[in-house]
């Protein structure tokens, strides 16, 4: 079993950050590339950021240059960091990986539950 945990959002004052935290657990060979998505309220999910495992980034345009990922593998775990935040960035924040399995050849794409995020004043 894999598991991913999200954990760091919270209410936050437009113009603040957050550090959202993602944590994978259970039996993992290797995480190839993870992600964070959003999903506001009324309207569909949609990417925020891709990091793979080399370390490259992709971002979508509205948060280029005030969210930042990153990962340790080490510890399994993902972050993104945002700064400069937008009313319009409130949204539920999940987590994506692209994870093998101990044991298999097979792998699977996993979401955490994910975690609000709320910017108002």
């Amino acid at each position: 079993q894999v598991q991913l945990v999200e954990s760091g959002g919270g209410l936050v004052q437009p113009g603040g950050s957050l550090r959202l935290t993602c944590a994978a657990s259970g039996t993992i060979a290797y995480t190839y590339t993870m992600g964070w998505y959003r999903q506001a309220q009324g309207k569909q999910r949609e990417l925020v950021g891709t990091i793979s495992s080399s370390g490259s980034t992709n971002y979508a345009d509205s948060v280029k240059g005030r969210f930042t990922n990153s990962r340790n593998d080490a510890k399994d775990t993902m972050y993104l960091q945002m700064n400069s935040l937008k009313p319009e960035d409130t949204a539920v924040y999940y987590c994506n990986a692209d994870i093998k399995r101990s044991g298999t050849h097979r792998r699977d794409d996993y979401w955490g539950q994910g975690t609000q995020v709320t910017v108002s004043s």
